[in-house]
């Protein structure tokens, strides 16, 4: 498991559909070291802090298998193009556990949550479709927390430090998201998660 490419972008205001939309998915890869601190990425900015960024989407990940995904339905891809911090090799969802601690670079991040699109999402694309066929395809990607800050650039060598007990990858928490009648088993697993989120807690419980 490696980075790919690091990718960051300032906040943006883009016409959409006869109106303006300020937003930071916009991201590009860059060079070098980038610091990762606990609730920001040096070069990085969230148009809407509200909904976006602080400790529990500190870092954003998306991984290229669902790029190759992406590609062969048709769609013309450059690196960030899912507004990710971290394109990755080697770590989709299925292999990405809550709680799971990983070494990127010379900082320590945690798995804390899958990403649930907003409308931000179809502008990048420019396509009012988008946000639908992405929870369609239940390729969501990785937000974790910042345990130790530190750099990470690309190429570097992505390392599981710790695999959590809870049993329960990004991948089981998106398929469970989208059905009518969760498995019990599973809420029982995801309620022992100590840093569940508000959005998640208050969506399955």
């Amino acid at each position: 498991m490696y980075i790919q490419t690091v990718n960051v972008g300032l906040a943006q205001t883009h016409t959409w559909k006869g109106r303006s939309v300020r937003t930071a998915i916009f991201k590009h890869p860059v060079e070098g070291p980038v610091r990762l601190e606990l609730t920001s990425i040096e070069g990085d900015e969230q148009a809407n802090k509200r909904v976006h960024g602080g400790p529990n989407k500190a870092v954003y990940a998306y991984d290229m298998a669902f790029y190759r995904f992406w590609e062969e339905t048709g769609k013309a891809l450059e690196p960030g193009h899912f507004g990710e911090n971290l394109t990755t090799v080697g770590l989709p969802d299925h292999e990405a556990g809550l709680g799971d601690t990983f070494r990127v670079g010379t900082a320590v991040l945690m798995v804390v949550q899958p990403r649930f699109p907003c409308n931000n999402l179809n502008v990048r694309f420019n396509d009012s479709t988008m946000v639908k066929q992405f929870q369609q395809a239940r390729r969501h990607g990785i937000y974790f927390r910042v345990v130790e800050p530190g750099e990470v650039k690309a190429g570097d060598i992505i390392e599981r430090l710790e695999t959590a007990p809870y049993g329960v990858t990004i991948q089981h928490v998106v398929d469970e998201f989208y059905s009518k009648t969760p498995d019990p088993h599973f809420l029982s697993k995801l309620a022992q998660f100590p840093y569940l989120t508000n959005y998640l807690r208050e969506h399955f419980y």
